[in-house]
């Protein structure tokens, strides 16, 4: 679904990826693991066409994206939920759900979508009417994601979705980030609970100083001593 090759990005005379590689199937949840200054927002930010990449290639769907516009990378079927959330505070929820429904595939079934939404997250449909700085933590993640997914994402990338969570909330974005796996929503998941993420996603790669460096199954990088001994504390 999304392929990216020998892909290279400069913040201003600053490199912050240097050849970056990697594919997603379809359906599948791919985890990018790494420090804090690997790299990781920049390659997200620049797969969605906030950044221009430096050189490489980014194809969605067999399609060229890098150097399109964000709002046509989005009408394409790709999703950008941000760190941060980055919500509209003082409008309600239900209006920042329809914000996320401007592309023009989406907005002709955003009603349908909404409902769709609002199954996922019953707390929106009751606080609907509410402004979006007046929910909890927790809450304004639900509205960062179901915003995300008013778009009709094919790829949906998610940028650390747990930050500030309280644990059993975290165990509930988990969930439903499988969830929108088994509905065949391709996620590319950066978060910093790295075992939850590992234990969660199908394939993962690890990012360290912008350079790809371990790529491979779950299962098998849970089993490697570096990626213990560095992500893990074992």
């Amino acid at each position: 679904m999304l392929e990216v090759k020998n892909l290279s990005t400069f913040y201003g005379k600053i490199q912050a990826l240097w050849d970056v590689s990697f594919s997603i199937k379809e359906s599948e949840i791919m985890a990018l693991v790494g420090a804090n200054g690997a790299g990781k927002t920049t390659l997200l930010n620049t797969i969605s066409g906030l950044l221009r990449p430096t050189s490489g290639s980014i194809s969605f769907l067999g399609k060229r994206i890098d150097g399109l516009s964000p709002h046509t990378i989005v009408e394409m079927g790709v999703s950008h939920i941000p760190e941060g959330r980055k919500l509209f505070a003082d409008m309600s929820v239900r209006e920042n759900l329809e914000m996320g429904a401007y592309a023009n595939r989406a907005w002709k079934n955003k009603g349908e979508t909404l409902e769709q939404v609002y199954r996922l997250f019953p707390a929106l449909k009751e606080r609907e009417s509410q402004l979006a700085r007046t929910l909890s933590g927790g809450e304004q993640q639900m509205l960062a994601m179901g915003r995300g997914l008013m778009s009709r994402p094919k790829l949906c990338i998610i940028d650390e979705p747990s930050n500030g969570l309280a644990p059993k909330l975290v165990l509930e974005v988990f969930q439903i980030i499988k969830s929108l796996r088994d509905q065949g929503i391709t996620i590319l998941l950066v978060e910093q609970n790295v075992r939850h993420t590992l234990e969660t996603a199908d394939c993962a790669c690890i990012l360290e100083n912008g350079r790809l460096a371990l790529e491979g199954t779950c299962s098998a990088l849970l089993e490697m001593e570096h990626v213990k001994k560095a992500y893990l504390g074992l």
